[in-house]
Order: structure tokens, then sequence, then C-alpha cells
């Protein structure tokens, strides 16, 4: 290696990290936009030749807006509001008398000694409110934070749809590699993401919406706040929402609702595990092969590094490794 080659490397390498620090407050944005711009491209490539390449995507990104955000933002205040409730139930007795007393009666019993929950809960959310009385200039920082990044990714999701075809050129013709690896690259890796985005997460969202409409069935207290955790659940193959609506059962069942225990028992164990065991391997399969133990590596990895988005990127960057491991296995002689 020439000094010139060197110097342009270290160059190159420096002109990285700096990129990388400057998207790292934003990062969540930024792959939700790339994660939006995937899934939205072929639409835009058939509203193109009838609207324009600008139309289409500002068109796009107003259904987007519609059809993802609003109905994210109306879900997300109904668990907050079922979450303020169920809070409220423990602390009053929770369901069917199972709450913060019937706690403190069993903790008395078993072990002798008399806790007052209740008043030790009241205690840390009156401290919990002076500290959010006291940190409000962080509020506001937090959601100016918010403000910029739902900006910033608007702006990257138009120009990706936009100009998606013409990065796509630039990536290809930039990337030091022949165009047949090239070829078996992308294909694999778009297989890779359609996968994990069919395969896991629209599967986690019918699996735990399923589940979540024999809770509401049941008759179980603040059913939309415990449907979005089996859906979060439900990313994670094995876990699954089974951790909820298992003892939501045993709940009902114990409480001297029998009938109504035993149906939701049998709906998750028949319904909701046949739903997984019947979507996730023909959507899976019809993409690509990836095995359980690369969506949960992915999955757990992903939330560490990356936060609430390693959810979906995570899955996707283990299965992208083992895709270029095999090429690089089958392409070695000819690199």
């Amino acid at each position: 290696m020439n000094v010139r080659r060197g110097f342009l490397l270290a160059l190159i390498a420096l002109l990285l990290a700096v990129s990388f620090a400057l998207i790292k407050p934003f990062l969540q944005y930024v792959l939700l936009a790339l994660l939006l711009a995937f899934v939205l491209y072929p639409l835009q490539r058939r509203l193109e030749p009838r609207f324009g390449e600008a139309i289409a995507a500002s068109v796009l990104i107003v259904g987007a807006v519609i059809a993802f955000f609003i109905p994210f933002a109306v879900v997300g205040a109904t668990v907050a509001g079922d979450a303020m409730a169920l809070a409220r139930q423990l602390q009053t007795g929770g369901f069917g008398g199972f709450g913060i007393s019937r706690v403190e009666s069993l903790i008395q019993r078993y072990t002798g000694q008399q806790i007052d929950i209740a008043s030790r809960l009241s205690a840390y959310a009156e401290s919990a409110a002076q500290t959010l009385a006291g940190s409000a200039p962080d509020v506001f920082s937090a959601l100016t934070h918010v403000l910029v990044g739902l900006g910033l990714l608007v702006f990257l999701l138009f120009f990706l749809l936009k100009d998606g075809e013409k990065l796509y050129g630039w990536v290809r013709n930039t990337t030091p590699l022949p165009e047949t690896v090239q070829d078996d690259l992308y294909t694999s890796l778009n297989a890779i993401t359609w996968a994990v985005l069919l395969g896991h997460v629209l599967v986690a969202v019918v699996q735990g919406g399923i589940a979540g409409l024999g809770l509401i069935v049941t008759g179980i207290p603040n059913a939309v706040f415990w449907t979005f955790l089996m859906i979060v659940l439900s990313l994670i193959p094995v876990v699954g929402s089974i951790l909820i609506w298992g003892p939501a059962a045993i709940y009902l069942v114990t409480s001297g609702q029998t009938v109504a225990g035993v149906a939701l028992a049998i709906w998750g164990l028949v319904v909701v595990s046949a739903t997984d065991d019947f979507l996730r391997p023909i959507l899976v399969d019809r993409y690509a092969e990836l095995n359980p133990s690369i969506i949960i590596v992915g999955v757990i990895g992903g939330v560490y590094l990356l936060g609430f988005m390693g959810l979906f990127i995570g899955p996707i960057l283990v299965g992208a490794l083992k895709v270029v491991l095999e090429l690089f296995d089958e392409y070695y002689e000819a690199l």
C-alpha cells in the first residue's frame, strides 16, 4: 500500500467516524426513515410514471403519516391511559380485589411482617412528580429533540424515495465488487429484510392482536395495554404472547370465571399458537430461510445496541452477516 492510498483510506475512516458522530443523536430517526423508504419504495416506482418523483414521494409521506403515525399515536395514548388505569386499580384493590391490599395481606400472612406498599408507592409517585417538575427544561429539551428528529425523518424519507434509484446506482458504482457478486448480495439482502419485516414484525402484530381479542372477549381489564405488551413480546421468538394471556387465563380461573379462563387458554393454545406456526414459516420461507436463533440474537442484541429500532434492524444485520459469509465462501476464488 503506497502513502497516497493509505492517506486516502485514513481520511475516509476519519470522515466516516465524524459522519457517524453527527448522525448518532438522531440514529433512531435515520434508521426508521431507511426502513420506511425500503417498504414504500415499490409504491414509489408505481406512482412515479403518473405523478413524477417529487409528488409521488410527497403523497407516500402523507399516506405514511395517516396510515402509521396517527394510529400509532392513538394507540400510544390509549396504552398510556390503560397503564395509568392499571396503576390506579392496583392501588385501590386491583382486579377483583387482587391488588396491593391483597399482596400486603399475603406478605403479612406468610412472613409475619406488615408492609404498607400503597404508602410507599404514593411516596415514590410524589417524588417522581417533584423530579419531573424540577426537570422541566430537560423535558422541553427532549421534546425539541423529538420534533427535530421527526422533521429529519420526513426530510430523509422524501429524498430517499425521490432519489432512491440514483442512490442505489451510486452504491453499486462505488462498491468495489464484481457485478455478479453485487447482484446476489442485494437480492439476498432484499429477501432478508422482507423476511424480517413480514415473518417477524407482521406476524408479531397479528399474533398479539389475536391474543388481545381473546382478552377483550373474556373481559380482562386494560386489554389494549396488555395487547401492546403481547405484540412486543411476540417480536421475540419462543417467548411470545403466552407470558400475558397465560397468567390472564389463570387469573380468570382463580377469580371464579372458570369458563372464561379455560376459553382464553384454549384460544391461546390453539388459535394464537396456530397463527404463529402457520404464518411465520410461510412468510419467512417465501423470502429467506431465517433460523429463529438469528431473530433472537438480532432482537436482543439490536435493542441493547440501537434501542427501539433494534427490534427491526438487529435481525436484518445478523441476517446480512449470514448472507455476506455465504457470498464470500461462494465467490472466494473470484474476488
